[in-house]
């Protein structure tokens, strides 16, 4: 493996690996909390999430760009509070924006797909409003993974935002997905070819882990 194919593989699980993870510490809460709670803004919370699932990407990199260029929406803010256009911070915040309806809508499908009975039983049983939550989170587990997973998978591949916000600049913000629209548009089907093999042994491999995961749950 060369060097410069090793570092556009470490930076794409960096870029998409910290953008999935903040997209469910964000994601997973507030779905939960969707799913379990009734308040003023429900629905529209639920619309709002159920349409950035279906979001195209470029739109998402379109929407960063505006308020990340030097004459953009947040362009009053201090230079340094924000992620600045062609870094991988950039590429980090449109994946969060893009994976993060999915992982939020997803865990709450899953948390409302849980039998209502069981919160009321575990109330009954004398445990806390937490605890009750904690109950009904932890049987729609299953469920949540596959919100993660649906996460992952909406941004391994994306390549039209983190192009957009990213630059796909070589040894900086190149990514497998960028690396393989530059190599076919310069006629390099082989190369194109193999790193489109590579991406699929990625998302395999995660995809593997998070099944193996999923069987841990069921066999417990």
């Amino acid at each position: 493996m060369s060097g410069e194919l090793a570092e556009i593989i470490a930076l794409s699980l960096r870029v998409t690996g910290l953008a999935l993870l903040i997209s469910s510490l964000i994601g997973i809460p507030l779905g939960a909390i969707a799913g379990l709670k009734r308040f003023i803004g429900r629905r529209l919370l639920m619309a709002l999430l159920y349409t950035g699932m279906g979001f195209p990407p470029v739109v998402i990199g379109l929407f960063v760009y505006l308020l990340l260029s030097r004459n953009g929406w947040l362009s009053f803010m201090p230079a340094d509070v924000l992620p600045k256009l062609f870094t991988p911070s950039a590429m980090v915040l449109a994946q969060t924006i893009i994976s993060l309806p999915l992982v939020a809508g997803f865990t709450a499908a899953a948390v409302l797909g849980v039998d209502p009975s069981l919160r009321l039983q575990v109330r009954a049983l004398g445990a806390s409003e937490s605890q009750a939550a904690w109950a009904v989170l932890n049987e729609a587990r299953m469920g949540v993974l596959v919100a993660v997973i649906a996460g992952f998978g909406s941004i391994i591949s994306e390549v039209g935002a983190v192009m957009m916000v990213g630059g796909n600049i070589a040894g900086h913000t190149r990514l497998l997905t960028t690396a393989i629209v530059l190599e076919t548009s310069k006629g390099n089907f082989d190369l194109a070819l193999a790193l489109g093999g590579v991406l699929l042994g990625l998302s395999f491999l995660a995809n593997l882990a998070m099944l193996a995961l999923q069987g841990k749950s069921l066999d417990e």
